[in-house]
């Protein structure tokens, strides 16, 4: 490199560091002449009425039935055609796709319930307000037809 093209690079290197330097001073100056001049304090804020927050309906999680159609009927289908001696105990996964709900399905058992072939469980409901335990009962009313005897909040 010639000495021409040596002496404007070092002195470019040198003006980019003062450059530098300066912009450095002058944002920290900015900053405490704003802090200094009294600007923007929690105190001084006021309350702003056109701020809205929504809410879920209220008691969503608690202890009721379970009253989404959907996802009783999606719980119905997956504890009637659960094989219930190959679980053995094991959670039973179940996803409702229209609704985003999704859950698990436990304590399976099956039983005679005055000649009818039932099925219960307790099962989990977790969806965007939260998480839900509900104890179950399903019973078969005709050849491959079930229906929800109970859902009901634990």
């Amino acid at each position: 490199m010639s000495r021409i093209a040596q002496a404007i690079a070092e002195g470019l290197i040198v003006a980019g560091r003062r450059g530098t330097r300066l912009a450095v001073v002058i944002a920290a100056s900015v900053t405490l002449c704003a802090c200094a001049s009294g600007g923007f304090s929690l105190s001084k804020a006021e309350v702003d009425p056109t701020i809205l927050t929504g809410a879920t309906v209220s008691g969503a999680t608690g202890p009721e039935a379970l009253d989404d159609a959907s996802d009783r009927n999606t719980i119905r289908n997956a504890v009637s055609s659960a094989d219930v001696e190959e679980l053995r105990g094991a959670p039973l996964p179940w996803a409702n796709a229209d609704t985003g709900s999704r859950g698990a399905i436990s304590a399976l058992v099956e039983e005679k319930d005055g000649g009818t072939l039932c099925r219960r469980f307790t099962t989990s409901r977790e969806r965007f307000d939260g998480v839900s335990l509900y104890k179950g009962k399903v019973c078969m009313v005709a050849p491959g037809a079930w229906q929800v005897q109970a859902l009901d909040g634990l």
